[in-house]
């Protein structure tokens, strides 16, 4: 037997395409290039910018590959910041997935290029061209950072909230231009002033407050004097706009609520269109990349950056579709529901197109990017068919799956010419993708356990497994043939007799005879049991929320929980590996999975069986 070297699934190494393979070539990665090309950035900087209100999902990860990646393909940066200016949404509990999810995606491919800063950390400030200005750099690579007490200090990701103060400095400034003015209307009249696409809003009374005294009822706003919703801070801009982006937005609103990085320092937060060009600017971003809803956005952002004169480079807005996936569904609020009301186990049950749940089901960081590679990057809103998400993950796995033998409903196959007793070892390849990985020994007797759906009394043409009289070949064995049925009083087939041709195993004398069926098997007195728990997709059709009610589409069959029998090495594997049990599908260790409980989740199967029952219709 030769050790086996198994694949980390971890290592962008060439079991990761999208480590290998040529960069990707889009739309925005040509305006990079073309920057590039004309130096008009000293270092391409871009960021990641969650709100930490939900955990992040593969259209997430889309967003995750594209700013890394860019980062990564170009010598550049990618911060993570928390876009965290709603603090009655937004708790610890995200933030920590957040970071946990991005340092997982990003792991051994662009982990170089993720930009943290010292913990606590706050812009600088100093003076630019003779202008004050605000300024905090990432500190690149997730290594320890000394501080100015000369401690060591863990390095975290980039907070809005840490630039409040900032912020408040900056609106401030549009006060005493006169673009910005404290509004008084209810957040109903508001809406009802802002108009439709088809007509124009109607101005304030408010409108036309003075310089003044803006100024005393904005820094009273901040003192804490007037309760949620008595006031607003609004740009001043334009009622008939076509935009109604521009129809004097919100910039500031009032909120006595404890933020999850501020605590109660705050009862006044910035929207997160005057927080995002901002947090964008301090923190030096090049291309502040979006998805395609906030491209009407772009005029306000363009505005608020203008308005203040900055006196160093500004970011700009790029704007791609973000993804649809079908058979799933990718709100923050619908997968709350989903959690809330304990449709699923929680954000990360394995069968949510979070990123946690997908890691928890085995796909790995290589497959994950490799499909964000694949689906590319457009302007052009539109549905990603889940098979290729799926065609992804299978490739990887084929290359670094360790294959295993398991056996998921056992039908007893006592083996009559076999002597009791005999305890065999047979070599059996660990993955024939990867000659380095090896071979092992596995078990073999007179008794075994099969597939119950590898056996038929009264099989249908074409059927080439074992029938009746039928052979077939036990993988990496024997050719047997089945000579008696065994039921019970109910007329279950509950054991089948056979006898084996003993010279037709590798290196016999009938081991080149040919028979049409191979299928798999375990040795029943050496066979571990393991629950394995068999995930699907989450909903029964391609679009779940496009006809109202999404719960109504709910697969009933998304998960089966069976107690398996497989070999004995089942019992050793390893949570960092992923494993083929053969002819069955790709599977990985649960998080909890004991020693004494072996949890087997299915990542996925071999083949699309959706594909299959979508053709029969």
């Amino acid at each position: 037997m030769t050790t086996p070297k198994p694949p980390s699934i971890e290592t962008g190494t060439a079991a990761d395409p999208a480590s290998a393979a040529p960069h990707p070539s889009d739309f925005i990665r040509d305006i990079v290039a073309a920057h590039v090309a004309e130096g008009k950035y000293p270092r391409i900087h871009t960021r990641f910018p969650p709100e930490p209100n939900g955990y992040l999902h593969i259209g997430h990860a889309k967003s995750i590959c594209l700013n890394f990646g860019i980062a990564r393909e170009f010598g550049g940066v990618c911060n993570l910041r928390m876009d965290d200016t709603n603090p009655t949404k937004e708790e610890v509990e995200y933030v920590d997935s957040i970071i946990e999810d991005v340092k997982w995606l990003i792991s051994d491919w662009a982990d170089d290029k993720l930009g943290l800063k010292p913990k606590g950390k706050t812009p600088d400030s100093e003076t630019v061209n003779g202008k004050p200005d605000f300024l905090l750099q990432p500190v690149v690579s997730d290594s320890k950072i000394k501080n100015q007490n000369s401690k060591i200090a863990a390095p975290e990701p980039f907070y809005a909230s840490d630039y409040f103060e900032q912020i408040y400095q900056y609106a401030l400034q549009l006060i005493k231009k006169g673009v910005a003015y404290v509004d008084d209307l209810s957040a109903a009249d508001t809406d009802a002033y802002r108009g439709a696409p088809d007509r124009p809003g109607k101005e304030s009374p408010f409108r036309t407050r003075s310089i003044a005294e803006n100024l005393d009822l904005f820094t009273r706003m901040k003192k804490g004097e007037f309760p949620d919703g008595a006031r607003t801070l609004r740009a001043k801009l334009d009622m008939a706009s076509p935009n109604i982006w521009m129809r004097d937005p919100i910039l500031y609103r009032i909120r006595h609520a404890e933020h999850h990085h501020t605590g109660n320092q705050w009862c006044i937060y910035p929207m997160y269109d005057f927080a995002h060009c901002l947090s964008d600017y301090v923190e030096g971003i090049t291309h502040s990349i979006c998805t395609l809803e906030f491209e009407v956005h772009r005029p306000l952002y363009d505005w608020i950056l203008a308005q203040l004169e900055m006196p160093r480079p500004l970011p700009h807005q790029y704007e791609f579709a973000r993804l649809s996936l079908g058979y799933t569904v990718m709100s923050k609020r619908k997968l709350m529901q989903l959690v809330q009301e304990r449709l699923v186990t929680g954000w990360d049950d394995p069968r949510m197109p979070t990123i946690s749940g997908l890691r928890r089901r085995g796909v790995t960081p290589a497959a994950l990017r490799d499909f964000a590679y694949n689906i590319g990057i457009t302007k052009y809103n539109g549905i990603t068919d889940v098979a290729v998400l799926e065609h992804s993950i299978r490739e990887d796995l084929n290359k670094r799956a360790l294959r295993r033998l398991a056996v998921l409903r056992p039908l007893k196959v006592v083996i009559t010419n076999v002597p009791a007793g005999l305890a065999d070892e047979l070599d059996c390849v660990n993955n024939p993708e990867d000659p380095s990985a090896g071979t092992r020994k596995v078990p073999f007797g007179r008794e075994l356990y099969i597939e119950q759906d590898d056996f038929m009394e009264n099989p249908p043409p074409k059927y080439f497994r074992l029938r009746p009289g039928g052979e077939v070949r036990l993988k990496y064995a024997f050719i047997i043939k089945c000579d008696e049925v065994v039921k019970d009083a109910a007329g279950k087939t509950v054991e089948l007799r056979c006898t084996a041709d003993l010279d037709s195993k590798t290196g016999g004398p009938t081991a080149g005879r040919k028979v049409k069926g191979t299928i798999h098997w375990v040795s029943a007195a050496h066979a571990s049991d393991a629950e394995v728990r068999l995930y699907d997709r989450l909903f029964t059709v391609p679009e779940p929320d496009a006809d109202g009610d999404f719960k109504q589409h709910l697969n009933p069959h998304s998960l089966e929980v069976l107690i398996a029998k497989c070999e004995p090495s089942a019992q050793e594997a390893k949570p960092e590996l992923r494993y083929q049990f053969e002819r069955l599908g790709y599977f990985a260790l649960d998080k909890e999975s004991r020693p004494e409980k072996v949890i087997f989740n299915r990542t996925i199967t071999m083949k699309d069986a959706w594909a299959k029952e979508a053709r029969k219709g």
